[in-house]
């Protein structure tokens, strides 16, 4: 269970995952060594999977995300096997989900330009024996980043 330091811990780690354990004694009024078991006991029962930096897509060279949605032809499970190994070779491809409703996975997508969009549907995605068809949406503005989780 977690108690209300917990969350308090998590949600400031969300917002900056780079804090000292001195940054976050101060923030939560602990010791830092409490700070610091209480991180290993959230990572240990994984509530914490991973610590990342957020890069900038575009001083990246990645001036086109875009969510492509993927309707497969038949679904079989050697065929959802082979299309999760497909996108989990490609480095454009971010996130991907499968879904209820019309389609069947919606993919998070990052490319160079809209060639390199064009390739990775036409020459990748399209061939593979389990797609029907996609549908590509590209964003044109990014209102709202991948927020924290509400804690």
């Amino acid at each position: 269970m977690l108690d209300s330091t917990d969350t308090r811990l998590l949600a400031a780690l969300q917002r900056d995952a780079s804090l000292t354990a001195q940054e976050l004694s101060e923030a939560l009024n602990l010791s830092a060594s409490q700070i610091g078991r209480r991180k290993q006991r959230l990572e240990a029962e994984g509530y914490i999977e991973a610590y990342v930096a957020r890069l900038d897509a575009a001083k990246l060279g990645l001036g086109v995300q875009g969510f492509v949605q993927v309707h497969l032809a038949t679904h079989g499970p050697e065929h959802a096997v082979g299309f999760a190994r497909l996108i989990n070779a490609q480095p454009q491809v971010t996130s991907a989900w499968t879904l209820t409703g019309d389609a069947d996975y919606l993919l998070r997508v990052y490319c160079t330009d809209l060639a390199a969009l064009n390739t990775l549907i036409h020459d990748i995605l399209l061939p593979h024996p389990a797609v029907a068809r996609v549908h590509s949406q590209i964003v044109m503005d990014h209102l709202k980043r991948d927020g924290p989780l509400p804690t």
